[in-house]
């Protein structure tokens, strides 16, 4: 809903408990400037709060974007977001990842969440396995579909049943999430048995992250659309929770400061 302004009324919609854990108790963990970010709009309040919950240590904003500024922020993407981008550079990023992917999953449907520049999706099909993307940005879709890929507009909770999904990738997909535990519930509905999950995040409270942190050279603090930091005990925790065992951990080439995790599904 808009004000008379033309201004949306709401841009947060609160988190009334942790997000993960639902825990009620929390600490203000810092408070961060988001105006330099490159999508940033003067619709969106220039400082974001960060908060820990008190219970099981996740550290997470104190709400999510609402609809109407949501739709303001998707209207633009990052450049290295946009399907076919730098493709031979982003290919053998992707390449690393499908290689370990293959080593724990069988050959079948492979659903990427929040494809961005769609390396991972393309690079997959190379491997022989079928390649559907999911994103939230509209012109995004269009793109990939452009390439030959089937994509669709969808939140992945709102997917239905596909048969043969033996991967689901989130791919710096779950900080973006307000409830993360729905993303996953959504994906362990799509795996089949044996299938396996990708995920890769921002590593809060790792070495590299204390380091850059005290030199004041941490940007995740100020990542507009980020709801969570994630430690790697909290993300296998939260795995665990969702029906998930993780197997495989590595440091991703892909960004600053972020990890890598495969997941099996559990039946």
């Amino acid at each position: 809903m808009q004000s008379q302004t033309g201004r949306p009324e709401r841009t947060r919609v609160p988190f009334e408990a942790c997000p993960l854990c639902a825990g009620s108790n929390w600490r203000e963990l810092r408070i961060a400037d988001c105006t330099k970010h490159p999508l940033y709009k003067p619709v969106v309040p220039k400082k974001m709060r960060w908060l820990e919950c008190t219970a099981c240590k996740h550290v997470y904003t104190d709400g999510y974007f609402s609809p109407e500024v949501l739709s303001i922020i998707f209207a633009k993407a990052h450049e290295n977001q946009t399907p076919g981008y730098k493709i031979d550079e982003q290919r053998l990023l992707a390449a690393r990842i499908v290689a370990r992917v293959k080593q724990h999953a069988p050959i079948g449907k492979w659903i990427d969440v929040g494809f961005g520049n769609g390396a991972l999706l393309l690079t997959a099909e190379e491997w022989g396995f079928e390649p559907i993307g999911l994103d939230l940005r509209k012109s995004s879709v269009d793109g990939m579909k452009k390439l030959g890929i089937e994509a669709h507009c969808h939140d992945i909770a709102d997917m239905s049943q596909i048969e043969g999904v033996t991967v689901v990738s989130m791919a710096d997909v779950l900080e973006h999430m307000p409830y993360p535990a729905k993303g996953l519930e959504a994906a362990r509905r799509l795996l089949m048995p044996d299938g396996v999950l990708f995920v890769s995040m921002p590593h809060y409270n790792c070495a590299t992250w204390r380091v850059l942190d005290a030199a004041n050279d941490m940007p995740y603090w100020m990542e507009l659309e980020h709801y969570h930091n994630f430690s790697r005990d909290r993300l296998y925790a939260l795995l665990r929770d969702s029906g998930f065992e993780p197997v495989s951990y590595d440091i991703s080439e892909r960004y600053r400061v972020c990890m890598e995790v495969i997941a099996r599904r559990r039946s």
